[in-house]
């Protein structure tokens, strides 16, 4: 496996690579974009944008990760469609590994974002694509008219319900507490809206049917009573874990598993740096993630000045 070399090599395609890509390419450093999924990262999830600066009358989540693509490679970012396998570091040099190439890094800035976690329910693995979705911009049109739930409680979830209402006869959020942590704007607009209703201090243990799911088993955490909602999908929105296995006994994290950095964006390795919702204490705002991509590769630069 022949290995090419780059200044800097960014693990990842959301607004945090994405800027960190743009600030190193405009810095005139050879620099290599790897992402395996979708550019944007979660943003792309998002039907209509309406906080990042710029945008007064909102914008796409994918329309904005597009955007941000085109913007970086304008200044000769190169962006590879590729998962980062594995990682070594030694004491000159950093190699990243892909299925069918290696990459050897002046400078390493994983921007590698987060991936959605699972309920742990019974029969979830079993009906993911027949039911059990993770996406509602991605799979909410496949429920017409029909009942669905959205398992969560923060601004993800009450995004997701929003989005579904458009589609589905009615949506039901579970919330295992009795109070959302959504934002207040968010909460507003989901009370307002007719099609959705709240189940609170609510658990889903199963997951349910033939072919495809036909109904969840749920748990009142109060009272632990058992109860059964017939449903044609289920989408969890629980939160994130952040994509860090290929960091896993090479960088301290945290106890949840994110990146520990500095305010530089630095770990705890030299020339190697984290930005973005894979960092502990993150914003996990696509505006905030850009802002640490662009300190990553404001300190990569100095890093490789001095290095």
């Amino acid at each position: 496996m022949s290995e090419q070399t780059y200044e800097v090599v960014i693990i990842g395609g959301g607004p945090a690579g994405l800027t960190a890509g743009l600030y190193a390419s405009r810095a005139g450093l050879k620099s290599l974009l790897l992402e395996k999924g979708v550019f944007g990262g979660q943003i792309t999830n998002a039907e209509h944008v309406e906080n990042f600066p710029g945008f007064p009358e909102g914008i796409s989540g994918i329309e904005l990760g597009d955007r941000m693509r085109d913007q970086a490679s304008k200044y000769g970012l190169k962006i590879e469609c590729a998962e980062a396998t594995a990682l070594e570091v030694g004491q000159a040099a950093k190699v990243v590994k892909t299925a069918d190439a290696a990459y050897g890094a002046g400078a390493l800035i994983l921007a590698g974002g987060s991936v959605r976690k699972k309920l742990g329910a019974v029969g979830e693995d079993k009906y993911v694509g027949k039911g059990v979705s993770y996406c509602a911009t991605c799979d909410g049109a496949f429920f017409r008219d029909m009942p669905v739930v959205v398992v969560g409680g923060g601004d993800a979830a009450l995004t997701e319900a929003l989005h579904l209402s458009k589609h589905a006869s009615s949506v039901t959020v579970i919330h295992r507490r009795h109070q959302l942590r959504a934002t207040r704007i968010l909460q507003d607009r989901a009370f307002a809206d007719k099609k959705i209703r709240f189940l609170w201090s609510t658990t889903v243990e199963g997951v349910e049917g033939n072919d495809v799911v036909t109904r969840l088993k749920l748990v009142n955490v109060q009272t632990t009573r058992p109860s059964y909602l017939e449903t044609a999908g289920v989408f969890v929105s629980i939160g994130f874990e952040p994509a860090t296995e290929i960091v896993r006994g090479l960088l301290p994290l945290d106890e949840v598993g994110h990146v520990i950095t500095d305010e530089k964006m630095e770990t705890s390795v030299r020339g190697i740096l984290a930005a973005g919702d894979i960092r502990h204490n993150s914003g996990r705002q696509a505006i905030t993630a850009a802002g640490d991509g662009a300190t990553a590769a404001i300190n990569a630069q100095k890093y490789l000045v001095e290095a």
